[in-house]
């Protein structure tokens, strides 16, 4: 059976933008054309594309997916028999969480007092710590000065002061994904103006100079930042790329 372009999208959850996107990349290639110049997609299609949907989830970045689909020693079932251990040790990491917000929820209430050791059942200090040390490793000792003063600023936000926060990063990449389909450029008014909401959004967290400010953008690009992004990937799947280009441009003209 072969599906369009439409149907497709429908089926997957993916927009017809990125599908196109993808064919565009050389990453999913449909089956064939139609007379009426219609993309046909087949199960061999649909099938990379449940890959392609799999490394996603598991945070790679396009060129490392398209670059593993292409190996001539790539095997299916290898690929899922890993994608599926990942996915349980994910799983149980869920669970954990999940506990932990139902025991807060109790405490918070009144109801169940929580144990010190409870509090962050579920969080990964390792990984955090591997974080950190990846970005000092990059970017070197100016990372531990932007650090410490993210988590100290981080810990003294109150709940309201968080939920604001989220919503004005909701709000700067809706807008960024607004003028990106309107056609505007990075170095665009437009643009820098949001940009420059992101930068005064982000002083409530730590104020970052020329370097730090760059240096950030560069990291948006990265898979850490993968998930950050992922609920706007379907209207505009490189809005990381597109702020980080926006932010150097406007590191370059507006900081020191």
């Amino acid at each position: 059976m072969a599906y369009t372009v439409a149907k497709l999208a429908k089926i997957s959850g993916v927009s017809i933008r990125t599908l196109h996107w993808y064919d565009e990349i050389g990453l999913l290639k449909p089956a064939y054309h139609g007379v009426n110049g219609y993309r046909y997609y087949e199960e061999e299609q649909l099938l990379v594309l449940q890959q392609i949907l799999f490394f996603r989830e598991l945070g790679f970045e396009l060129k490392q997916i398209q670059a593993i689909l292409k190996r001539s020693d790539f095997d299916r079932m290898a690929a899922l028999s890993s994608h599926r251990k990942v996915l349980e040790k994910n799983m149980e990491r869920t669970k954990k969480l999940i506990k932990t917000i139902d025991r807060t929820i109790e405490h918070l209430k009144g109801t169940k007092k929580m144990k010190d050791d409870e509090i962050y059942l579920g969080f990964s200090k390792e990984k955090q710590n591997e974080y950190q040390k990846y970005l000092i490793n990059r970017f070197g000792e100016q990372a531990k000065v932007s650090i410490k003063e993210t988590n100290a600023n981080f810990k003294n936000l109150s709940k309201e002061g968080f939920e604001k926060s989220t919503k004005e990063w909701d709000g700067i990449c809706k807008d960024l994904v607004k003028l990106w389909k309107n056609q505007a450029t990075t170095r665009s008014a437009e643009v820098q103006r949001i940009i420059h909401r992101h930068y005064e959004w982000l002083k409530q967290y730590w104020t970052p100079d020329r370097s730090s400010y760059t240096q950030l953008g560069e990291q948006y690009v990265g898979f850490e930042w993968k998930k950050a992004f992922e609920p706007y990937d379907a209207e505009h799947p490189k809005l990381a790329q597109f702020l980080a280009e926006g932010m150097k441009i406007f590191a370059e003209k507006e900081l020191s």
